[in-house]
């Protein structure tokens, strides 16, 4: 009944296993992926026609975990899984970035990619699974698709790199990573690590590259046993000679306007050009009513070029700067009078708001997921982009952007914030995005750590952050800049989005898109390097600004003071049914939580009360000490 097509390869301790034929075959490719004891079945589909031709790949990815996949119930009042879960958007994100740039535009139809988590050993996980699973679907389905893409994740435990770690594994690793790419190279990065070094971060990338391979391979072989005959691109030839004269025209003006200062200013003098240029060509445009889009591609195009070529031969950015020249850096603490810290980092166009707030046990966020059993987390970041930061006007919401950018910043700060044991706090990070010119998540970053420290969070060290671009020439790449400090139109214009975050001992988070396919190691190392000296440039300027975090909390922040008691004297605290605890609190006006080891956490609104609770729980437990009236 069931034609089955089965591959597998050897991957770390286990064996991934790609299979189809059996399950969902009405979608265009599907493909059931397993490794020991996780598994997922991923689809794609598309439209049944093409639309016009578009400038983008129409593509979605929407990841799902399955809590029957863990022997689960869904937690809460809600008995099924509802709106996405910020881990199965960050999934998502990491199975589009590596495969969006493989889509022919040309195709024109909606694509939409689900990989569904329906089976997990709570061991191994289920996200790498997930993403070369939805490329295998891609490969045997009708899809024309530029891949394959393998990923793989590689920890770094006890001085050794593991391939596919399991939970455990990555929650002991000094370094985590996941590696995705083609055969002919490295296309995406994105991890984080405990103040690890550059050469570190080299090696472990260079250890995914050869499983990538094999990955890639095996869904070859898959795609010459099951795979089906792909669907036609849309030719679209037009005669575009037209255009020679208008591009004559436009070239100069739009050079000489690439260089304007001012993000704003920039967009409105290109804008005049564009203007200008269609009035001048007015009674070309009309005889076509495709023209005037073909115009709006040049001049994109025209940039793309302009752009490219001054940074290549000249050196020079459209702003002005040096290819290696961050823009100029402003920080400011205390800016807001009533939160418990706070911080405005400025640097060029682009800025931050961060704001701390600390709270007690009773504010840690809860995960109920299929990885394992309930967490907590006592530390959390929360990005926001609102559309004035850009000049715009628009819906505010928290889209997978904001999930995915909040995530890395708080990755990128996760490494310094202080146990609980030191620090009983939770602690919450939030970044308001003033303006957007480049890289607003590294200036969450850099905002964030001087909010923590005006806010006398014990951090352990600084943590700044940088995005680095590259402009690239040739074939074999052997003619490129690796820019510092990208503008927004270098992000978009040019071959790679590089993220790094770190102390002044180490990086810390870590997260790059390559748009090209095989970058050398020379061209990542001379990245990395740059990247080194930008980010101690920043923490140069944090640290004039605000040398270390301040000697106290807020006097607004609520009072946490913890003590050890025996634990036979646990009964005598907690008294009857909770009489005596229940007193306790009543009469300071705090919160106390005892653990069952003896540690008793006191949350008080203020110094007063949290020392009154202190007081009246030490004069149960004390021993009494002979010569001493009570």
């Amino acid at each position: 009944m069931f034609d089955v097509k089965k591959v597998s390869v050897k991957i770390g301790d286990g064996e991934m296993v790609f299979e189809t034929g059996k399950i969902a075959k009405q979608a265009n490719g599907s493909i059931y992926a397993s490794y020991a004891g996780s598994a997922i079945i991923a689809t794609v589909c598309c439209g049944s026609a093409p639309s016009a031709p578009l400038d983008y790949v129409p593509l979605s990815v929407e990841y799902n975990e399955k809590y029957y996949a863990a022997g689960k119930i869904p937690g809460g009042f809600l008995k099924r899984e509802a709106r996405p879960k910020d881990k199965e958007i960050l999934v998502s994100r990491l199975i589009d970035r590596p495969m969006r740039p493989l889509f022919d535009k040309a195709f024109g139809r909606e694509i939409q990619i689900v990989p569904t988590a329906v089976s997990s050993d709570q061991t191994n996980q289920p996200d790498i699974i997930a993403i070369n699973a939805a490329s295998a679907a891609v490969m045997i389905s009708d899809i024309p698709f530029a891949g394959p893409v393998g990923a793989v994740r590689i920890g770094l435990v006890d001085g050794k790199y593991v391939v596919n770690p399991t939970f455990q594994q990555t929650a002991q690793a000094e370094l985590e990573i996941v590696v995705a790419g083609t055969r002919d190279g490295i296309t995406m990065v994105e991890g984080g690590a405990k103040e690890v070094s550059e050469d570190i971060m080299l090696e472990a990338i260079a250890t995914a590259q050869p499983v990538i391979t094999a990955l890639c391979d095996a869904q070859i072989e898959l795609q010459k046993l099951a795979g089906k005959a792909k669907l036609p691109v849309m030719q679209i030839e037009r005669n575009l000679s037209w255009l020679e004269p208008i591009r004559a025209a436009a070239y100069p003006l739009v050079q000489e306007k690439s260089f304007v200062k001012g993000k704003s200013n920039r967009y409105e003098a290109l804008a005049d050009v564009k203007a200008g240029i269609k009035i001048q060509f007015a009674d070309v445009l009309a005889e076509d009513g495709k023209r005037p889009a073909e115009v709006d591609a040049l001049f994109e195009d025209l940039e793309y070029e302009i752009l490219r070529k001054s940074i290549l031969d000249n050196g020079v950015r459209t702003d002005g700067r040096k290819v290696d020249e961050i823009r100029p850096i402003t920080c400011e603490e205390g800016l807001l009078p009533m939160t418990h810290g706070s911080a405005l980092f400025t640097r060029g166009e682009t800025q931050s708001l961060a704001v701390t707030t600390l709270g007690t046990a009773s504010d840690e966020q809860m995960f109920d997921t299929i990885d394992g059993e309930k967490s907590f987390s006592s530390f959390m970041l929360h990005y926001n982009f609102p559309p004035y930061s850009v000049g715009e006007t628009g819906r505010l919401s928290t889209g997978r952007r904001e999930i995915g950018h909040g995530h890395l910043a708080q990755r990128a700060l996760q490494a310094i914030i202080p146990p609980k044991e030191k620090f009983p706090y939770t602690i919450r990070v939030v970044s308001e995005i003033m303006e957007s010119n480049g890289s607003s998540s590294m200036a969450s970053v850099c905002g964030g750590c001087l909010s923590l420290m005006d806010a006398g969070v014990p951090i352990k060290k600084p943590v700044a952050g940088i995005a680095m671009g590259l402009i690239t020439e040739g074939e074999d790449y052997s003619r490129y800049v690796v820019l510092s400090d990208i503008l927004g139109e270098e992000d978009h214009l040019g071959d790679m989005d590089f993220k790094v975050a770190g102390t002044e001992d180490g990086i810390t988070a870590f997260q790059m898109d390559i748009k090209i396919a095989g970058v050398t190691p020379e061209i990542m190392r001379k990245a990395l390097d740059q990247a080194k000296k930008g980010r101690l440039h920043i923490l140069g300027i944090m640290t004039q600004s605000l040398p270390t975090y301040r000697p106290e909390i807020s006097e607004y922040a609520p009072k946490i003071l913890t003590i050890k008691v025996a634990e036979d004297k646990i009964g005598a605290v907690i008294g009857t049914g909770g009489k005596t605890i229940k007193a306790i609190a009543q009469q300071s006006g705090a919160e106390i939580n005892i653990d069952d080891d003896g540690t008793v956490t006191i949350y008080g609104r203020n110094s007063k009360s949290a020392q009154t609770a202190k007081d009246l729980v030490q004069s149960i437990v004390e021993e009494p000490e002979v010569g001493r009236i009570y």
